[in-house]
């Protein structure tokens, strides 16, 4: 529940804002020394670091809002939280692995110590030095952090693999928290980035509508097996008057291709799935189904099959 800032005194506010994450210095700000002395001994709060307080006791885990505060505060003054972290604060969704916090230090100064003596229950902290950043790849929040668009550049940089750099560009703009010509204006600014080249690709085949990385992954192996490139995310009137949106359509040869992601398995996804494809059918439309993993790991296979169907509905490749 939010805290009406007129209804409450300024350490509440404080607080509430940093979730439960303050600096000695904030503290005793509010407070005399001695006061934020005795609720450490009494253990209604806990020391997280040296200078860096959490006003719960010592025996609580933490939560991911105070894993962020701890690290920006950590770093020192001029950090911002950055990468995954911020993209996953400013409302990114997805299961990623979150056993680092990244953030961003002014260029001129080298990371605090206090990164290195973090407690357990924590995760780590890594500290980039920023030589330039931007007004516009900043995002005044709480705690302050990168852009969604820089955000995102930055975690695909930062994650251990192209496929999970992949994953998280297509993720954000699928979700529509950012576009594709957002992150590529940030892009621009970093010449030198990391995968630069794997972005701006995966960023063309988001922009042509594969949003999904499986949809992504179909239209690269159409591209090397020389097939004509679907529409993606092409859009569908049904006759109930609900708009559809469909993996992948040629409509010149009335092709549909269905790629079945996790939710597929889902019986009620299962069910409806069923009935639009025999709708499809009865209409007059091939469709043809693949799992993600045969797009991935079995590419001969499904691009034979699909040149074999627009060969079955004219195509002369």
């Amino acid at each position: 529940m939010r805290i009406p800032r007129n209804d409450a005194d300024p350490l509440q506010w404080l607080l509430f804002e940093q979730a439960a994450i303050v600096t000695w210095a904030q503290a005793t700000a509010e407070m005399s020394p001695s006061r934020v002395r005795h609720l450490l001994t009494s253990e209604r709060w806990s020391r997280v670091c040296r200078g860096i307080l959490r006003a719960e006791p010592p025996a609580g885990p933490y939560s991911r809002a105070q894993a962020w505060w701890v690290a920006v505060l950590a770093a020192g003054e001029g950090a911002i939280l950055a990468g995954l972290a911020a993209a996953t604060a400013g409302g990114l969704r997805g299961t990623w692995r979150h056993d680092t916090v990244d953030v961003l230090v002014p260029h001129r100064r080298r990371p605090a110590d206090l990164l290195r003596r973090l407690p357990l229950g924590l995760p780590a902290v890594r500290a980039r030095r920023a030589r330039h950043l931007p007004d516009t790849d900043r995002q005044r929040a709480r705690p302050d952090r990168t852009s969604m668009a820089r955000s995102l550049v930055d975690a695909a940089q930062w994650v251990r693999t192209d496929d999970e750099a992949q994953q998280i560009l297509a993720a954000g703009c699928q979700q529509r928290r950012v576009t594709p010509a957002e992150i590529g204006a940030v892009l621009d600014r970093m010449p030198q980035a990391r995968r630069g080249a794997l972005i701006r690709e995966t960023l063309r085949d988001i922009a042509g509508g594969a949003e999904a990385l499986s949809e992504i992954d179909l239209a690269r192996l159409c591209r090397r097996h020389g097939l004509p490139p679907p529409q993606g995310q092409h859009r569908r009137r049904d006759t109930d008057g609900r708009n559809r949106y469909l993996d992948a359509y040629w409509p010149r040869w009335s092709l549909h291709v269905e790629i079945d992601g996790g939710h597929h398995m889902d019986a009620r996804h299962w069910a409806a799935d069923l009935r639009r494809q025999n709708k499809i059918w009865i209409e007059g439309d091939r469709i043809l189904r693949f799992t993600a993993f045969d797009v991935r790991h079995r590419p001969t296979e499904v691009a034979a099959q699909i040149r074999a169907a627009l060969e079955a509905a004219g195509w002369q490749g």
